[in-house]
């Protein structure tokens, strides 16, 4: 399977230095999408790929000669407020507005000076949610984020029978959604003390983060029509961080038998930038179980999924307090991993979700769930790094936390990297924790 073409050559250099440099998350080899406008100012907001420190504004783009078909078609679709037309266009279209944007941004060509008067600073820029999401769904796919929570609730048995041969997920809420920059009040909801007759309604002392991935979906399939595996990765545009903030004490109360509710449907945040599954195809790693776990059922299972339906993306939380900030310093990482120790993939989890002829459609994101490697250092989520509270984080400035406090925020951040490739970034997912109101 070679997803490679012209777009990924490592040797690709943009005329924009910015791009160039180490480090650089949004390399010529990259060109996420978001939405921005001008900060403070009136305009629409629009479409927009990252190069370097700069944004292609997609709207003045399309008013130039500089594209044709496919390329053209995507570009106008793109300059609307909101991703969804683009997304819905599907591969072919996507993939024609990369490679002639790259071929745009390669040293040396002729159109510099057309193209370099559709640049916006990402310094002045701020962003919108990328699409109007329509529906969201949250995964579970993480077996070591799984069987850590299952620990501190089921020492003997961590793991529900049903985790090894299903993707298991849940409906959440779309309009909590937030962009990177959220900042939401501290949720209240009933908890329950385990030594108390009733629950009392208060705000949650035990809030979390959950390091995941956002998955959206491109374009949709009909009612009724399942998605086969074969083709599940044409559905789906690109993938962003997603912190999908949890009240681990309103779960604990109220998730039997339904599953979340109050404790997940205050706020999630995403970041502004979706990286292409193109960009990421240096970055695919073969998907595996162990021998004696049991192998997927048939139409959870092709060739293509297991030698790389995988992705190896390096994951990163960062906390700042408030009296980090106020000394100027940043924020401290807690926790890295990768998504390569998933036990779903992004395509098993989009084709699980249709097999019942359930409707995806464009703009639609997914949630991988907590992405937690097989050491706790590498967990997603503070329930897991203080094991329930009892060992606090240590942080440099002599602060600890068990979990966040009013005035925390909280930093994701994602990138892939290795020898004979370019270096490919997520950007940041900032929110923060405000109190109760």
């Amino acid at each position: 399977m070679n997803l490679l073409n012209e777009t990924h050559d490592p040797a690709l250099r943009s005329w924009l230095a910015s791009a160039n440099t180490s480090g650089c998350d949004f390399p010529i080899q990259n060109l996420p999408f978001a939405v921005f406008r001008r900060r403070g100012s009136a305009e629409a907001f629009r479409g927009g790929v990252a190069i370097g420190d700069q944004i292609v504004d997609l709207a003045a783009l399309a008013q130039t000669a500089l594209l044709s078909g496919d390329a053209q078609q995507a570009a106008q679709a793109g300059s609307q407020p909101k991703l969804n037309a683009l997304m819905a266009l599907g591969p072919t279209a996507w993939s024609a507005l990369r490679l002639a944007l790259s071929r745009l941004l390669r040293e040396g060509v002729a159109q510099q000076a057309q193209l370099q008067a559709c640049l916006v600073p990402q310094a002045v820029a701020e962003h919108d949610v990328p699409a109007q999401i329509g529906d969201y769904t949250d995964f579970y796919t993480s077996v070591h984020h799984a069987t850590n929570i299952g620990k501190q609730f089921r020492p003997d048995n961590p793991l529900l029978p049903n985790y090894k041969w299903v993707p298991i997920g849940y409906h959440g809420r779309a309009s909590s959604i937030g962009v990177s920059g959220q900042a939401f009040a501290r949720p209240r909801g009933q908890v329950k003390a385990p030594d108390a007759d009733v629950p009392t309604l208060k705000p949650s002392q035990r809030m979390d983060i959950e390091l995941e991935l956002g998955v959206f979906i491109g374009t949709g399939n009909a009612l009724g029509d399942a998605v086969p595996i074969t083709e599940a990765e044409s559905h789906v545009f690109g993938i962003c961080l997603l912190n999908d903030w949890s009240a681990r004490d309103l779960q604990g109360w109220e998730y039997q038998p339904l599953g979340p509710f109050l404790a997940k449907n205050f706020a999630s945040t995403i970041s502004p930038w979706v990286v292409t599954l193109e960009a990421l195809a240096p970055y695919r790693v073969p998907f595996t179980r162990p021998a004696d776990d049991p192998q997927p059922l048939p139409y959870l299972d092709s060739e293509a999924n297991r030698a790389g339906g995988a992705f190896d993306i390096q994951l990163q939380v960062g906390l700042q307090t408030t009296r980090m900030r106020e000394a100027g310093e940043q924020d401290a990482a807690i926790s890295r991993t990768s998504y390569r120790h998933a036990y779903w993939t992004l395509a098993q989890m989009v084709t699980h979700h249709t097999v019942n002829g359930c409707n995806l459609q464009p703009g639609d994101l997914l949630g991988t769930g907590t992405l937690s490697g097989p050491t706790l250092d590498q967990a997603g989520a503070l329930i897991e790094l203080t094991q329930g509270g009892k060992n606090p984080v240590a942080l440099p400035n002599g602060e600890t936390r068990t979990f966040l406090q009013d005035g925390d925020a909280v930093v994701l951040r994602g990138w892939c990297e290795q020898p004979g490739a370019a270096r490919v970034g997520f950007g940041e997912c900032w929110g923060t924790v405000l109190p109760t109101r």
